[in-house]
């Protein structure tokens, strides 16, 4: 057994507690991190993340400001458009096609697509050589304990960590949330995600494509080449056995379905690697703190894959939390500091769900007066610039 004091404890070592721990350590505050699991470094682990992620400008200033950016460069996959297609029936009809530029609202991509288990891999070498950091991969959060200038955290290999202030990134089931007594409201729709990345015949030019249908969007998000070939990542949402189905069908047979539902846009599309199954839910915290315990992330909110909207809400936390420690390190974890950080971030999550919700029950429905409310707002969306360039302007974070 050993004793850990620290400025900050976390639970939790994914994307979004690493990239919480890479922040504070370089802002300056020894972190202590833990997760039960050794990171998967590889994309041919039966536990590896085969999801990507397009992370927005916030978040990549955000690498920029604590030195990930660097490291993450080369395996990124500038975002510059956004097409989004509305089609309808089986095999699929196109009946609209609308192109959003990323000049629109500035000089910049919209974002920069990177897989998840590259990112764990490239932030999780960069942690090693971290002075302030500790990293205690393999052992997890047991139970906290709350007094008035600290919490005293007991991990599952026995380990005792004393911390100025705790922070939950452990994920939409997560222990420390649950053990400083934050409830959550969950929404279900009975719709599960498939990830996958393919490779294809014809190029993707840059261009992020969502394909709407019944079930959920085939979103398309480009990858830097496979092998000299055109690549892809794929989340391809669905009623759930639908999703099963799709994910237990011989290779074959499931590059034919894809095929037939991207309507043949980029040509002939070829698995590589697993495919992935994840459930689709909107979950969010009724509260972000109690204590001295903050969450972000999937603890305080999960949503579904529409938008980008996941991970990079996530390091909106991570964004305010910082600045906030930054602004007062003497308060870190105090009453006033940990009110502040609900005021900043609680509106701008409720806000996001309920869009997301909103529009994941439209984007999903099969029915014909639904699929017409779908085409009439994107076409209002698309076409009315000051609409197009809001929306695109929300769509990257709160300022």
């Amino acid at each position: 057994m050993t004793d850990h004091s620290a400025d900050i404890f976390i639970s939790g070592g994914g994307i979004a507690g690493q990239v919480t721990a890479a922040a504070f350590a370089e802002a300056g505050f020894s972190v202590v991190m833990a997760d039960p699991f050794t990171p998967v470094v590889t994309a041919d682990d039966d536990r590896s993340d085969l999801r990507s992620t397009a992370f927005l400008q916030p978040a990549r200033h955000l690498f920029d400001r604590i030195g990930l950016w660097p490291l993450l460069k080369s395996h990124a996959k500038p975002l510059e458009q956004l097409a989004v297609i509305d089609t309808v029936g089986w095999p699929p009809d196109v009946r609209d096609r609308r192109v959003f530029q990323s000049d629109d609202v500035g000089n910049e991509p919209f974002g920069w697509n990177l897989m998840n288990w590259v990112v764990r891999r490239e932030i999780w070498g960069y942690l090693q050589d971290q002075p302030r950091m500790t990293a205690l991969y393999g052992t997890g959060f047991r139970s906290l304990v709350q007094r008035t200038g600290e919490i005293i955290v007991t991990l599952t290999n026995g380990d005792i960590v004393r911390a100025r202030m705790g922070i939950a990134a452990d994920g939409k089931f997560s222990p420390l949330r649950e053990a400083a007594g934050i409830s959550v409201s969950t929404t279900r729709y009975g719709q599960k995600s498939l990830a996958f990345t393919i490779t294809h015949d014809l190029p993707h030019d840059n261009i992020s494509t969502e394909i709407y249908n019944e079930g959920g969007p085939f979103t398309i998000v480009p990858l830097p080449d496979i092998d000299g070939q055109n690549a892809s990542a794929i989340v391809w949402m669905n009623k759930g056995p639908r999703a099963v189905e799709l994910m237990n069908m011989p290779a074959t047979d499931f590059e034919e379905n894809m095929f037939v539902r991207s309507t043949g846009l980029l040509g002939r599309m070829h698995l590589q690697g697993n495919r992935s199954i994840w459930p689709i839910i909107t979950q969010t915290a009724d509260q972000l703190s109690s204590g001295r315990v903050a969450v972000v992330a999937e603890a305080a909110h999960a949503l579904p894959p529409i938008g980008a909207q996941g991970l990079n809400t996530s390091l909106n936390d991570v964004i305010a939390l910082l600045e906030l420690a930054e602004r007062a390190p003497d308060t870190l974890g105090d009453l006033p500091m940990m009110q502040a950080y609900g005021k900043a971030r609680a509106s701008d999550i409720a806000r996001r769900a309920r869009v997301i919700d909103l529009f994941n029950r439209v984007t999903r429905s099969g029915d014909g007066v639904m699929q017409a409310v779908r085409l009439i707002g994107l076409k209002a969306v698309h076409d009315v610039a000051p609409m197009r360039k809001r929306v695109m302007r929300a769509g990257l974070g709160p300022k």
